[in-house]
């Protein structure tokens, strides 16, 4: 499912990969932020960081019952930090980062936690 938008100049098709690579780049670059992982590591139990290759296996990007896109990102964060106001800064800072650069408003930058690494 790749995201399309149409301009008086023609359409442009925006893939996922694409997407998850600025969300996952936006992410590990805040503070408190270990890496990305996959979305059944906790399932799985191993705790795996990916590589800046693999962040479309760590940021879902979905379109809800409405027709807007949500983008589901899974990380690892640092011992010893406040969680909800590390979070808050991911959020933040991923909805600016795909919003600047794709010009495509997003509904919602859900956060997922999926381990806790000493720093």
């Amino acid at each position: 499912m790749d995201i399309e938008k149409n301009t008086k100049y023609g359409s442009i098709n925006i893939s996922l990969d694409a997407i998850a690579q600025i969300a996952g780049k936006a992410a590990t670059e805040c503070y408190g932020v270990v890496g990305m992982s996959k979305k059944n590591s906790l399932k799985d139990g191993i705790s795996e960081l990916l590589n800046i290759e693999n962040y479309s296996k760590g940021v879902y990007v979905k379109k809800n019952n409405k027709g807007l896109i949500e983008v589901d990102i899974y990380i690892v964060m640092g011992y010893g930090l406040r969680i909800t106001e590390a979070i808050a800064q991911v959020q933040k800072r991923v909805k600016y980062e795909l919003e600047k650069n794709l010009n495509i408003k997003f509904s919602a930058v859900n956060v997922y936690v999926q381990g806790v690494k000493n720093i």
